[in-house]
């Protein structure tokens, strides 16, 4: 079964996309920071049937600040989804299968390691060892001077045990005791065939994410990873079950680590790079209710 297709995208504004490095969003004065640009004013118009681009009308509030360097007293993490799978496009849960990015994958790729190139100082890129992650990562480096990418297991997406290869329409049906374990969102519950808990997933990816950031203090890095990481990460960093919303193929979203282990999120869900490429409107893999 195949993902819904859309045939109306989101123009992009006439202005440039705001460049979320070279400015500081002026946000609430606590400790967890939150700023996504899906609830702002959008146009509409036909141009690919396939994905949906969404950009924001007008940038947020923001003041200027000088991006040349990171501050020594935190690291900042740019966090970004990997690219387009056919497996997306087909609603099929990949977790821990090994599955490539399709053509639309390689350009949302290559789209956003061009936006990153832009972006001064980023040291080295960390990433999921499975393909899909790890095609995205080189080509950011690549892109970025030739950086060095860093493979690290702890970044996969969740392991979804039984359900893994299935179509997520058809897993009820296909493998209803796993499904059911699934879909329960019990932070505890494993998922029969060796899937992992909520609370297993969230553990995991924190813990990579805390190490790596402690490891590169006062430096701007990448990370590429997966829709439930990136879900778990926003949890960690905003736990009051705020819904971060569908994680979109390639989208950045960046974090501060502070020396007292103080997270905060910075940017949220911009795929405004993504004008020409686009992205599924489903965001399979990203939504919450997928793999």
């Amino acid at each position: 079964m195949s993902a819904l297709r859309t045939a109306r995208i989101i123009k992009p504004s006439r202005l440039s996309p705001p460049s979320w490095s070279k400015t500081v969003f002026k946000l609430p004065e606590t400790k967890f920071n939150f700023w996504r640009n899906d609830t702002r004013k959008l146009t509409l118009t036909h141009h690919h049937p396939t994905h949906l681009v969404k950009t924001a009308e007008s940038p947020p509030v923001m003041a200027q600040s000088d991006s040349s360097s990171v501050d020594p007293t935190y690291c900042e993490i740019i966090v970004v989804r990997h690219g387009e799978t056919a497996w997306n496009v087909d609603c099929k849960i990949q977790g821990h299968l090994d599955v490539e990015l399709n053509e639309v994958g390689r350009e949302q790729a290559v789209t956003v390691a061009n936006r990153l190139s832009k972006e001064f100082g980023i040291s080295v890129v960390y990433s999921s060892d499975l393909k899909r992650a790890l095609e995205t990562a080189k080509t950011i480096a690549n892109a970025c001077g030739g950086l060095e990418v860093i493979e690290d297991p702890d970044l996969r997406e969740r392991h979804l045990g039984d359900l893994q290869g299935l179509v997520i329409h058809e897993a009820a049906e296909s493998n209803p005791k796993a499904y059911k374990a699934f879909s329960c969102q019990k932070a505890d519950q494993d998922i029969p065939g060796g899937g992992e808990s909520l609370d297993r997933l969230f553990d995991r990816c924190t813990s990579a994410l805390e190490r790596i950031g402690r490891k590169h203090k006062g430096e701007r890095i990448v990370v590429v990873t997966h829709g439930g990481v990136i879900r778990s990460l926003y949890q960690w960093a905003y736990p009051n079950n705020r819904r971060p919303g569908k994680i979109m193929n390639t989208s950045l979203n960046t974090f501060h680590l502070s020396d007292r282990d103080e997270w905060t999120v910075q940017t949220w869900g911009d795929v405004s790079h993504l004008n020409q490429t686009g992205f599924l409107q489903s965001g399979f893999g990203g939504d919450g209710n997928s793999g």
